[in-house]
């Protein structure tokens, strides 16, 4: 019986890499189901990511793949489709993408395991039931910041998370707590930013007279809101819209921009590219 897996790859461009990947996966009795590939010019590298069919275990074909990957020097994660994705999903009191995301992942329309929701309020806590998730309720105030990031990780690391969404989470993490979710932690914001900062953005863009509603997926950095975007869109308004018009078209942007650049990640769609992403869509 034949598995289905999804090989990615990074390594510097040269000549021949297609060919012996593809070579070794048709040694294999690998069938490529779906492939895509793209060179950066601008830094030498090279990206791929490969959908196959193949009736060796992951095991032995992760123990085989090593001495292709010394060859190219590349940089490769294996994994098996039908495994879902661990995830925990953090929240602050904004549940527009915390209820989009349950409902996606309910849906199968999203290829999670939703472990854990975390939170600083418990505003959330009967919708997490709604959805037989275990819910936490972690205060975070700056005396307690380090122990509460501490609990924080250890929830993350019991459930064997490999994907953590700040979902309207508003709270900074920390540099330490940044580096340990490094390419495994997606944000959400609108795309005010650097324009309007602070408390009521969607009130300084009224007052402004803004024409476009945007939101922003990255992945989390310790510099605040600038790691590499995964996903971004608009949506249009105009002078007839007020700030709770504003406000809804933005909540509604947040949802389907964080659904889709989760989507992509837990499809292991998307490539860290130093300060971008590849993402194969």
């Amino acid at each position: 019986m034949a598995h289905i897996y999804i090989l990615t790859l990074s390594c510097p461009d040269r000549t021949g890499i297609v060919h012996a990947v593809s070579g070794f996966l048709l040694e294999r009795g690998g069938n490529i189901e779906e492939a895509a590939q793209f060179n950066d010019a601008g830094t030498g590298l090279f990206f791929m990511r490969v959908q196959f069919a193949c009736p060796q275990p992951g095991a032995e074909l992760r123990e085989q793949m090593g001495a292709l990957a010394a060859d190219f020097n590349m940089a490769w994660q294996l994994h098996e489709r039908a495994q879902p994705m661990r995830c925990v999903i953090f929240v602050s009191r904004e549940g527009h993408c915390l209820n989009d995301l349950l409902f996606r992942w309910k849906s199968g329309l999203l290829p999670l395991d939703i472990r854990a929701i975390i939170s600083n309020h418990r505003d959330f806590y009967q919708l997490a039931a709604s959805y037989n998730v275990p819910f936490h309720h972690i205060a975070v105030s700056k005396d307690n910041k380090a122990q509460a990031e501490a609990r924080q990780l250890e929830i993350i690391q019991s459930e064997g998370a490999d994907l953590v969404v700040l979902a309207r989470y508003m709270q900074i993490l920390s540099d330490i707590m940044c580096q340990q979710l490094a390419g495994r932690a997606i944000n959400i914001h609108h795309s005010f930013l650097p324009s309007f900062k602070g408390a009521k953005p969607y009130y300084q863009a009224h007052d402004r007279g803004v024409k476009l509603i945007g939101a922003t997926a990255h992945y989390v950095t310790a510099d605040l809101d600038e790691g590499p975007i995964i996903e971004q869109d608009v949506a249009r308004v105009d002078h007839t819209d007020d700030v709770e018009d504003l406000t809804a078209a933005g909540r509604d942007t947040e949802s389907q921009v964080l659904a889709r650049a989760v989507k992509w990640h837990s499809e292991h769609r998307v490539l860290i590219n130093g300060h971008r992403t590849v993402v194969f869509r």
